[in-house]
């Protein structure tokens, strides 16, 4: 095993538009602020030299909008994304499978979902309270989840994680 440690980094997708034509939750497109904020993110992610060695992402519509729009902003392929329609709509169990997937040279991986099943995987790996929002949240839209884990992908447990940060679009300046 690795003598480092691995960073999970958990991406709720950015803000969405509720007032479009579509008919389909999948496919509803990201909001202007959501645009804004995903290029935050991936500016931010370079800043703080967090670049993921692999990427998972549901194929949602704004789930994709996110992260390509965030790696334009990090020294990424987007070719090398990885689309797991399972991410979409997902519960613990699915994202938990998901991610035992990675392979063992994968140091950072980032993932890009929804709630509520990201909030759930989030809490379910990490030690201890993980803190709120201001407005009572745990992720927001477009708010980056940072874990270090300590052990390989496939043997990812309950409590298996250490919350090195939570940060949110407003504290990405």
């Amino acid at each position: 095993m690795s003598r480092h440690p691995r960073h999970l980094l958990l991406l709720r997708h950015a803000k969405s538009s509720w007032t479009t034509d579509v008919e389909s939750d999948f496919d509803r497109p990201l909001a202007k602020r959501g645009k804004q904020d995903a290029e935050k993110v991936g500016s931010w992610l370079n800043h703080q030299k967090l670049i993921p060695d692999l990427i998972l992402s549901s194929p949602a519509k704004r789930a994709r909008k996110t992260i390509l729009t965030a790696c334009h902003q990090i020294p990424i392929d987007t070719d090398d994304i990885q689309w797991f329609p399972e991410i979409y709509d997902a519960g613990l169990t699915d994202l938990i499978k998901v991610l035992r997937t990675c392979p063992d040279m994968a140091q950072t991986v980032l993932m890009v979902g929804h709630n509520p099943g990201m909030e759930y995987l989030l809490e379910y790996l990490c030690r201890g309270p993980v803190p709120l929002a201001n407005d009572g949240k745990l992720l927001t839209t477009a708010c980056l989840a940072n874990l270090e884990i300590a052990t390989r992908w496939r043997n990812l447990t309950e409590s298996a994680a250490q919350l090195i940060s939570i940060t949110r679009p407003a504290e990405m300046e």
